[in-house]
């Protein structure tokens, strides 16, 4: 568990320095483009908007979920630039979390003044 809270301060670094440069106002695609770069540039190993389908009795359902980040296969990354976080959104990386049997995820808006206050920390 230490590795993944060091990996998810190095993750919140990157997206923080992304804020800093762009603030808030764009399109989340704009910030994952940019976060993709920034994780690049730190050296972490990553997937962007990774298929993400459901399993059941042996049977692979594509239900159109996708991550938009998971790093080092351990922490998932959701990005939204969005007015405010709603419960949907936090249950939706709770899903995420589920499906792929990852323990410690982040909620990422980027819309905010002030970057830490749109980062939520999510764990199983």
């Amino acid at each position: 568990m230490y590795y993944e809270k060091e990996l998810t301060g190095r993750i919140i670094g990157a997206a923080i320095e992304v804020h800093r440069a762009l603030g808030p106002g764009l399109l989340e695609s704009a910030y994952q483009v940019c976060l993709a770069q920034e994780l690049s540039l730190q050296g972490l190993i990553f997937e962007r908007e990774k298929p993400l389908p459901v399993e059941y009795k042996g049977l692979q359902l594509d239900c159109g979920y996708r991550l938009d980040f998971i790093v080092d296969d351990k922490v998932i990354v959701e990005l939204k630039a969005v007015d405010r976080i709603h419960p949907v959104h936090e249950a939706q990386l709770l899903t995420y979390l589920k499906l792929t049997g990852c323990r410690v995820g982040l909620l990422i808006n980027f819309n905010v003044p002030v970057l830490k206050n749109g980062i939520k920390r999510m764990v199983l």
